[in-house]
């Protein structure tokens, strides 16, 4: 973080403050506000927001942090309402905490949040892995989410399976019904037509009798009258040339009526009553009509029914294919599961021997001399993380049982473990901030504290918070934080400290004077400091 910049956050009323590389540290009387700077940037994590750091009388208050390239900030209004900006771009606080989690880490007395919970545990304990370790945590993750999502697959078709099996028997039937009816299109109009035949071939074959009789059986017939007409014109017709033509054209109505007399016939002889193909006829109507009620308006739509049926058939088809399919895949990446999560428990349980020593010897130094501190590895079944749950297990007093460090560990134990874990391990952001590391500490510890923070400064960003001279003494850049009025209003300000002022700040953190000694004291901390 390159500088910070606060508005109405609290006491202070406008700040900016330049950061430097290395070991910042912030000292200053009770209540000057130290810590508030800290609140500051636990905002920019996107922390929860309380309307109660806005300073009095002021409608919200801003926060803005700047890194190489980047701009985060967080505007909190005195109704509780939050704004979060990235690079001056709003965005959800959610995606302000997940792009502030690449870069700094708060760990303060009652805000140590990641050794509150297990789940960090383990990612302190992996980050201490060596190359193989890392090697086969990868192996494992890669492993879990190719078993994990085929066996998601699987499990939803075989959890499905009931249902598929009931919806393909449904469209089996359904489609057997549709294709042994042979439905074609247009066919009903023919099949009407054929049924109103059938439902009058009485009335057909009488009148077709009657107009036979009509034509050439009865005693007068139009055909018998036709013919005594033809012989009548043809013997005009030898004198008359006209008589001659309607002869020829009477013999064609003759033979035009003898024809369709023939025919009529035909009607008559076959055209009878057929009760039996009359029914065939309204059952097939009535098995169309009915597919139509079931299946579609027309005959075509009932048989794009039939297509989406057969479609729909086949994907369910298919997926009992898949079950076999995926139940073959499923074997060997289970054993590649089961290969890395061994080799990783492994690594882990390596791991664990051998930082833990590591710890207790620098949380000893720290002021706690009979701290016992190890990684705990409970066997679980396998899940995203491995197969075990990891806990850090602690005590700091002689003779008491381990027990979780969430849950027994004070404020300033906790804070100390954190150093511990970030020196040993390695901080995973580039910016880590320590509030009250010094809390219940003096003397030798203090200035093991400043040795461990001096070398974390070395590869990160150090800002840190303290009372104690010793701890302040081990700082590249001292920042001194203190009260002011200004209008009859109280405010915060912010001094960088160089020179005899860095020397006054430490004697009276020294002995709360100005004395001889006590500046000798601070000089004598910055030789020190400085000598190394």
């Amino acid at each position: 973080m390159r500088r910070l910049e606060i508005q109405n956050l609290a006491i202070i009323q406008q700040l900016e403050l330049t950061l430097g590389d290395g070991f910042n540290v912030f000292t200053g009387e009770t209540g000057a506000g130290k810590s508030i700077i800290v609140d500051a940037i636990w905002l920019l994590t996107g922390s929860r927001a309380d309307a109660e750091l806005v300073r009095t009388g002021e409608e919200s208050l801003l926060v803005t942090g700047f890194w190489d390239g980047l701009t985060l900030g967080r505007r909190v209004s005195q109704s509780g309402r939050s704004v979060a900006r990235i690079d001056g771009e709003v965005v959800s606080n959610r995606e302000l905490s997940e792009r502030a989690s690449g870069l700094v880490t708060v760990h303060w007395q009652h805000a140590a949040q990641a050794l509150l919970e297990p789940k960090y545990h383990r990612e302190f304990l992996d980050s201490g892995l060596d190359k193989s370790g890392k090697t086969s945590l990868e192996a494992y993750r890669v492993a879990f989410k190719s078993f994990n999502e085929t066996n998601a697959r699987l499990e939803g078709l075989r959890e499905s399976e009931r249902e598929r099996t009931r919806r393909a028997d449904l469209l089996r039937y359904q489609l057997e019904e549709i294709l042994s009816a042979k439905v074609q299109v247009g066919e009903e109009e023919t099949l009407r037509l054929e049924r109103e035949r059938l439902a009058n071939a009485e009335r057909i074959a009488l009148d077709a009798g009657i107009a036979v009789d009509a034509l050439e059986d009865a005693e007068v017939n139009a055909a018998g009258l036709l013919s005594d007409a033809l012989k009548a014109l043809t013997s005009a017709g030898r004198f008359d040339a006209a008589a001659a033509q309607l002869s020829r054209d009477l013999r064609e109505a003759l033979s035009a009526i003898q024809a369709v007399s023939g025919e009529a016939r035909e009607i008559v002889d076959r055209t009878a009553a057929d009760p039996e193909a009359l029914d065939a006829l309204e059952a097939r109507l009535a098995l169309l009509e009915k597919l139509k009620t079931k299946y579609g308006a027309s005959l075509r739509e009932v048989l794009e029914y039939a297509g989406g049926l057969q479609a729909e058939l086949s994907t369910l088809e298919q997926a009992e294919s898949d079950i076999l399919k995926l139940e073959a895949t499923l074997k060997p990446l289970r054993h590649a599961l089961e290969t890395s999560s061994a080799s990783l428990s492994k690594a882990r349980r390596a791991t664990a021997q051998r930082v833990a020593p590591q710890l207790e010897r620098i949380i000893r130094n720290l002021g706690m001399p009979k701290a016992r501190l190890e990684f705990a590895l409970e066997p679980v079944a396998m899940g995203v993380y491995g197969a075990e749950d990891i806990e850090i297990r602690f005590n700091a007093n002689s003779g008491e049982e381990l027990g979780s460090l969430s849950k027994i560990a004070s404020g300033g134990e906790l804070s100390r473990v954190m150093l511990a874990l970030s020196a040993v391990l390695g901080a995973n952001t580039p910016t880590v901030i320590f509030d009250e590391v010094d809390a219940g500490i003096g003397g030798a510890a203090a200035t093991a504290v400043g040795e461990q923070l001096e070398t974390l400064a070395r590869t990160h960003q150090v800002l840190v918070v303290t009372h104690l001279a010793q701890i302040a003494a081990k700082a590249t850049h001292h920042y001194k934080v203190e009260k002011l009025e200004r209008g009859g209003r109280t405010v915060t300000g912010v001094t960088r400290l160089e020179g005899e002022a860095r020397v006054r700040e430490l004697a009276r953190m020294l002995s709360g004077s100005d004395s001889s000694t006590a500046f000798a004291h601070a000089r004598e901390l910055l030789g020190l400091a400085v000598s190394g």
